[in-house]
């Protein structure tokens, strides 16, 4: 088994306390032990027209909740693809559990599942179960099979009433609902949420965070709520493409929400890019 921490360039920012998963230190109620993925940057950078997005990053993380916090434009959302394996590394490279899935991309389905923001971009078949096969029919299995597979996991969310449904009718909420059940029917070891939930109101993504929690895989969780980070085991602050601090959610957000407090009063937006 791997030693489950997380180390990058300046390891003085890291806690000195245990950081097994919080998720197989304390566990309760009989729920399966969640376990740890493995995502490994080696000066690792992107560009996007000349403009560098990632700044040779270099990180090890093994634990089975990571949280990363950054404003607008700090390299979020490129991290996220390039950890799903959407892009390559312009420099550097980056491996989920050994394998390069801008490579591999074979392995990709197995090892890495993502979530947008906008779920219509991801949703394209007209009813809800159609919709759950159409992951698993990718992976090969049969029709029989891919359903069967589809309406277990309907019925394991508690949603086999929704079998049936039009994607359409359904609310915004319920379709990041029906993102998430269709990437858990895939099974990947790692789920990646590039902030999902925004622009949600409090109820519903309070509802979603209790369905996030049936998912037994790894979760990377891209997010400016810290409510989404209750439970985690640790968290990267990414800032111009860069890892500004890392350790503790606790120790993480105290410093990132101060230094956004105090960018608030500032005036940042009257300066132009370029």
């Amino acid at each position: 088994m791997r030693d489950r921490t997380l180390q990058h360039d300046n390891p003085s920012h890291w806690p000195k306390d245990d950081m097994t998963p919080k998720a197989e230190r304390a566990r309760s109620g009989g729920q399966a032990a969640r376990t740890a993925v493995e995502i490994v940057l080696d000066h690792a950078g992107y560009a996007i027209e000349g403009k560098p997005v990632l700044r040779d990053l270099s990180f090890a993380v093994a634990v089975d909740r990571l949280g990363v916090v950054g404003r607008n434009g700090s390299g979020k959302s490129t991290l996220a693809r390039l950890v799903a394996g959407l892009i390559a590394p312009g420099e550097g490279s980056c491996r989920v559990n050994g394998l390069d899935l801008a490579r591999d991309r074979k392995s990709a389905p197995r090892e890495v599942g993502i979530l947008f923001q906008n779920p219509d971009h991801q949703l394209i078949f007209p009813t809800v179960l159609e919709e759950m096969m159409f992951g698993l029919r990718q992976r090969g299995q049969s029709r029989s099979d891919a359903e069967a597979g589809a309406r277990r996991v309907l019925a394991n969310f508690g949603k086999d009433h929704w079998t049936d449904a039009s994607v359409v009718s359904l609310s915004q909420g319920q379709k990041h609902l029906l993102c998430l059940m269709a990437v858990v029917a895939m099974a990947p070891r790692l789920l990646i949420l590039d902030e999902p939930f925004a622009g949600l109101d409090a109820p519903t993504r309070t509802q979603l965070r209790r369905y996030l929690d049936l998912y037994d895989g790894a979760v990377l969780h891209i997010s400016h709520d810290p409510a989404d980070f209750a439970g985690y085991d640790a968290m990267f602050w990414l800032d111009q493409g860069q890892i500004r601090a890392s350790g503790t959610p606790e120790t993480v957000l105290a410093g990132y929400t101060k230094e956004m407090t105090r960018l608030g009063a500032e005036d940042d937006i009257s300066d132009l890019a370029g």
